[in-house]
């Protein structure tokens, strides 16, 4: 499980053959821990040592690869990275499993006195469970929804999280991994998972909506 607060921007040092390997100031990750790269859940399955600190490596399936944008990555290319919550943990962003449920583009990146407008297009399927003033994981980022219609969403970004995670460096026209609100997804297979997905007053009465 994440957050959504990054911990370092690291530098990817090669990706290809389904195997992506990052260079971090993180010290003191292990063979076989769980990191979220750029919001994508992947098993450390090499450390060592680098000029820049410390060389992890993770091998991806190809199920990853067209989830999500790790294939457009290469040398030099920027990620966020956090490792897996521990219990006891501050729990700052939201609940983000490192399950990418597809991706987005930047369609507008624009300044708002100290801050940044991000305008993101998606999918029909990815829109409906992001919400105004909800959460959403973006390239790992837990940002809050701003404003919220069919296709597109917007966030704001404060300098901190400019200056803190990729979004920096980012430019229209690019991809970003998006994980919905895994909430959402949960009471949408709750309330319509059913042999009738229609909504009628027997339904609204099962679920506590009438009395």
């Amino acid at each position: 499980m994440f957050t959504g607060i990054i911990e370092d921007v690291g530098e990817v040092e090669k990706c290809g053959s389904f195997r992506i390997t990052i260079l971090t100031k993180l010290a003191g990750i292990g063979q076989g821990e769980s990191v979220a790269v750029n919001g994508i859940c992947l098993t450390v399955t090499k450390v060592g040592a680098s000029k820049k600190g410390t060389a992890i490596e993770f091998d991806f399936s190809p199920e990853t690869e067209a989830r999500t944008n790790i294939a457009s990555l290469s040398k030099g290319s920027p990620v966020n990275l956090e490792r897996a919550l521990r219990v006891g943990d501050r729990f700052g962003g939201h609940i983000m499993t490192g399950h990418i449920e597809g991706v987005g583009k930047i369609v507008q990146k624009k300044r708002m006195d100290d801050s940044w407008m991000f305008t993101f297009s998606v999918s029909d399927s990815l829109s409906k469970y992001i919400a105004s003033k909800g959460s959403v994981g973006v390239d790992g980022i837990s940002l809050t929804v701003v404003d919220s219609d069919e296709g597109r969403f917007s966030a704001s970004v404060i300098p901190f999280t400019m200056s803190h995670t990729n979004l920096g460096s980012r430019k229209t026209g690019e991809s970003v991994n998006i994980e919905p609100d895994v909430l959402a997804k949960y009471v949408e297979h709750l309330l319509f998972h059913k042999e009738s997905k229609s909504i009628t007053s027997d339904f609204l009465r099962e679920y506590g909506f009438l009395q």
